[in-house]
């Protein structure tokens, strides 16, 4: 008899929840073999991607980042991580929700855009896992849930500050948190910043562990400094793969040598159990600059540990 095993599991699979076992290199990449769809009725979590980088202030090509994160994330997709006794999917139904769209031709309008899409999302009950794109991203996506959650603490990983004062409408990469302080859409005296590794002297008010005190004082401290300040807020977790060293992330605009190594930064994030995470990204993949596709893996892994940050939520 022949046996013909299942694929394309992004349009075949029945069941939200559960993890299945398709072949690594062929099928439709979803995020993690997510059902693709727009319905929500049901879903804990949208995976969605937002293929913008006309914020970027080095090099561009993070609008490629969702795509490459989807692919890499197939090699992880057969069932739990390991040092999980639970399989994330079978705790979340998880859908991977498709791209945010807008009109690159007219960027005054994208951030309106992600926001209103973010919100719909949101309005339906799912929580939303976006997947970068440049960390401007963050900005419509904070609008959104701020004004679902009031106001957010922020846990930001990242080797910038991204709070360089600037005029208000001003979109890039390296001031969306200085405006969403200034806004009121993030508390900084109960936010904080995560493997910086560049200066800048205003830190208005955002609490900061750069990566020399990390790498002096370890996982431990690290986690036990974060929970200080965030405690149990609605807190938003945001990712800046350059937060990783560019020996494990070369995928990206704006490497700084110094940062995080992959295995520290998924220990801090389990180290994070029990926080009360209701929104998160990963950005600043960029495929162009990526070498075996190392920084692509480490963006979905790091975004399957969000996951499982959310699954543990109280």
């Amino acid at each position: 008899m022949t046996y013909w095993k299942k694929t394309d599991l992004a349009f075949t699979r029945e069941d939200l929840r559960g993890s299945g076992d398709e072949p690594t290199y062929s099928g439709a990449p979803s995020f993690m073999r997510r059902r693709f769809t727009r319905d929500l009725a049901g879903v804990d979590v949208a995976v969605m991607g937002v293929p913008y980088d006309l914020g970027t202030s080095n090099r561009a090509g993070s609008r490629f980042g969702p795509r490459a994160i989807r692919a890499a994330s197939t090699f992880l997709a057969w069932g739990r991580q390991d040092g999980y006794d639970f399989d994330v999917f079978d705790r979340l139904a998880v859908v991977d929700y498709g791209d945010c769209g807008f009109d690159f031709g007219r960027p005054e309008e994208v951030p309106a855009a992600i926001e209103a899409q973010v919100a719909a999302v949101l309005e339906k009950g799912a929580a939303l896992l976006a997947l970068g794109g440049d960390h401007f991203i963050s900005y419509p996506v904070l609008k959104a849930t701020a004004a679902r959650h009031g106001p957010l603490s922020l846990i930001h990983f990242d080797a910038h500050s991204d709070t360089w004062k600037s005029e208000p409408g001003r979109r890039d990469h390296g001031s969306m948190f200085y405006h969403a302080a200034r806004e009121g859409l993030v508390i900084p005296e109960h936010s904080i910043q995560i493997g910086l590794r560049t200066p800048n002297d205003d830190t208005w008010g955002f609490q900061q562990l750069k990566a020399p005190w990390m790498h002096e004082h370890g996982i431990r401290a690290t986690v036990e400094r974060i929970r200080e300040v965030i405690r149990d807020r609605h807190c938003y977790l945001t990712f800046d793969i350059d937060c990783l060293d560019p020996a494990f992330a070369p995928g990206t605009g704006t490497p700084v040598i110094g940062g995080l190594s992959t295995h520290t930064a998924q220990q801090v994030l389990r180290g994070l159990s029990g926080i009360n995470v209701v929104g998160m990204d990963v950005v600043e993949v960029a495929p162009p600059y990526d070498v075996a596709e190392i920084t692509a893996l480490a963006g979905a892994t790091l975004a399957v540990e969000m996951l499982y940050l959310y699954a543990m939520r109280p």
